[in-house]
């Protein structure tokens, strides 16, 4: 052994130490890891690999159906097909099986980037959730698929799904709405309240489906099953999960206060290429008809709309996706006369008594203001300028006591504001001021403005909405009642889940004999010789109404017939009416756009609407009492379906519309 050098035994017990040492601390690193992952994280691990073989599958609720006052279903869902990927199980998705896809059902470019955007949103959010790729299969495409089923791993299915039904078609589109794809912000908005919706999920859109969607939308279940790594359950281990189901629950049905026979016959008598047809309980504030033409077709709107679709339809000069009884405000024409009636009464400037001289025309400064008569009416009082509908006679009281008790009076009865229907969106209209004119008009405000309004004209501007309500509250004795639309919720076993009451906006400040009065001109108007609405009487129903044929351009010094001009040049028709005269239920508003005279263009279709109203109230009392007739073990069938119109959607449409004109500028004249 040489000085100064370590045996070998010295030197390998050393190295054992060392080795010792090591592995000692990679003992203790071991365990540290162990102990986080098993007793630390050891739930959030646990939940993460039972994660990767069971797969929570969302049970959707049954939609709740939309219904007509009676129960007649005017919204439901129809069975279909859709094909649905699931993420975490679709490997080469979009190179392998996508374009197959794509291939077999024909998609375009834009649908299948739409497809490929679904599937990788899923992949970050919900990957066991299944994305709906294919919306409603038809009967070649589902045998498609079948044929090339193993062509296509586990992760692509196909099974039957509910679908939105309307099988209305284009009737009451707008109020019922339609439903369509959420998008990606809506789905962090809503879920962020604490809803569940997940991707491909569809939403109510406009109408009862937007505004009822809570309701409508009942609460999805769910329930567990065992996958492999490929996506294919486990029908054995999967039982075992069984008592974790969480069934869904339906959602409510939603009653309208609509009559859908009544529907039908205001859409059958309703002749305008665009326009409105409103009815509304007098008595309640419930909505009965509500036409707006031209509508849409919600089973079209309802699912993945074309851009091309989408193009066509807002390129429409006729704007369809306009819902007109609340979202366009017109001209009143003379409808409007009654307010300046009562307002020319409550001020004191003209009594019903009386007269004012008609030539043909009224003086103011340098200007004459001409009446619907060129000849003249000669002198006329209150009753006889509402039933000959005298221009003259509402000038000079528009000139003798100015715009502004004119506006209160029409804002008394709802006019210039929303009236609260709630269920669609509306505009407020226009009902000016001196003021308003003040601030909107160069030069400011002067008395031609008064007496521009006090035919409807001007800047005056009501939705037909609007003045239905103004009629129901004449009507009715003074009481502005906000309109609605929806009379109950119901469960799916028909309980009331929640009933809606009339309710009130206020009281008009209206005397009885104030009322009276306009009462009974109207009522002449129809029903006596020479009144603008006689040729629309009805034989055994006394109905009172208004005309109004409202200018939208300026007419020069020779008036023109509506076959002289273009259809975006004529003017629109308006009759508003109630019935019966001596003790309303029903007001009728008809607003024909571009067809001339109200007299002509609008009373019948109220006439029609008035009459079926009535034959339809006829029938159900015949029917009850029938049903109380019958002995108790009998059962009472109901009467068979309605055969519903399919409304005619491809009117001449003429040139394209010129830009709106204001009011302000228009020459006066109207019926």
């Amino acid at each position: 052994m040489t000085l100064g050098h370590n045996s070998a035994g010295k030197d390998l017990r050393t190295r054992y130490l060392y080795l010792g040492i090591a592995i000692f601390l990679g003992l203790c690193a071991l365990a540290v890891r162990l102990y986080r992952l098993q007793i630390t994280r050891g739930d959030e691990y646990a939940q993460k690999s039972e994660a990767n073989y069971i797969k929570e599958v969302r049970v959707k609720a049954d939609r709740g159906m939309i219904k007509d006052r009676r129960g007649d279903v005017l919204v439901t869902s129809r069975p279909s097909f859709d094909v649905f990927i699931t993420p975490a199980f679709c490997d080469k998705c979009a190179d392998e099986v996508l374009p197959k896809l794509a291939m077999w059902l024909g998609w375009d470019e834009p649908q299948r980037t739409h497809v490929e955007q679904l599937v990788r949103q899923g992949m970050r959010r919900q990957k066991f959730e299944a994305v709906p790729v294919q919306l409603d299969l038809n009967r070649d495409e589902l045998d498609t698929l079948d044929a090339h089923r193993a062509e296509l791993p586990w992760a692509v299915d196909w099974h039957g799904v509910p679908h939105r039904a309307y099988p209305i078609g284009t009737v009451l589109s707008h109020l019922l709405g339609y439903m369509n794809e959420i998008s990606q912000d809506e789905l962090d908005e809503r879920n962020a309240a604490g809803a569940n919706y997940a991707l491909g999920d569809f939403v109510g859109r406009r109408g009862i489906e937007r505004f009822f969607e809570p309701q409508l939308r009942g609460s999805d279940g769910s329930r567990k099953e065992v996958v492999n790594a490929k996506g294919e359950m486990d029908p054995e281990l999967t039982k075992s999960f069984a008592d974790k189901t969480v069934a869904s629950t339906p959602g409510d049905n939603v009653v309208l206060s609509i009559d859908i026979r009544l529907q039908e016959a205001a859409e059958k008598a309703f002749p305008g290429v665009a326009g409105a047809v409103v009815a509304v309980d007098v008595r309640t504030g419930f909505i009965l008809a509500m036409v707006s033409r031209p509508g849409f077709d919600s089973n079209l709107l309802t699912g993945r709309v074309t851009p091309a679709q989408l193009a066509a339809m807002s390129k429409d000069p006729l704007q369809p996706m306009i819902f007109r009884p609340v979202q366009q405000h017109y001209s009143p024409g003379s409808t409007f006369k009654p307010i300046t009636a009562l307002a020319a009464m409550k001020s004191g400037v003209l009594g019903p008594q009386t007269g004012v001289l008609c030539t043909g025309g009224y003086q103011l400064g340098g200007r004459r203001w001409r009446c619907d008569k060129e000849a003249g009416h000669g002198t006329i009082d209150m009753r006889a300028a509402l039933q000959h509908s005298c221009d003259v006679y509402f000038y000079r009281a528009a000139d003798l006591m100015g715009l502004d008790p004119i506006a209160e009076e029409a804002r008394e009865f709802g006019l210039g504001q929303r009236t609260g229907i709630g269920v669609v969106a509306e505009v407020p209209g226009i009902m000016p001021t001196s003021a308003y004119h003040d601030r909107a008009t160069p030069g400011g405000y002067n008395k031609g403005f008064a007496l521009n309004s006090s035919i409807g004209q001007g800047d005056v501007n009501v939705t037909p909405l609007q003045l239905a309500m103004v009629y129901s509250t004449l009507a009715n004795g003074g009481t502005l009642y906000r309109p609605q639309l929806v009379r109950r919720l119901e469960s799916l076993d028909g309980h009331t889940v929640k009933e809606y009451q009339p309710e009130v906006v206020r009281h008009v400040d209206m005397t009885p004999e104030d009322r009276r009065i306009i009462v009974d001109a109207l009522t002449a108007v129809v029903n006596e010789p020479g009144g603008t609405g006689y040729a629309s009487r009805l034989p055994n129903i006394k109905f009172a109404g208004k005309t109004g044929t409202a200018q939208v351009v300026k007419i020069g010094k020779v008036r023109l017939k509506a076959n002289q001009v273009t259809y975006w040049q004529r003017d629109h028709a308006w009759f508003a009416s109630f019935a019966p005269a001596e003790d309303p239920e029903i007001a009728v508003i008809v607003l024909n756009e571009h067809s001339g005279f109200g007299a002509t263009g609008a009373a019948p279709t109220a006439a029609a609407v008035i009459k079926r109203y009535f034959e339809l109230k006829a029938d159900d009392s015949g029917h009850a009492a029938a049903a109380l007739e019958l002995p108790a073990a009998h059962e009472v069938v109901p009467p068979p379906p309605i055969d519903l119109l399919s409304v005619p959607m491809d009117p001449a449409t003429g040139p394209a519309p010129p830009p709106r004109q204001s009011g302000r500028s228009l020459a006066q004249g109207s019926h």
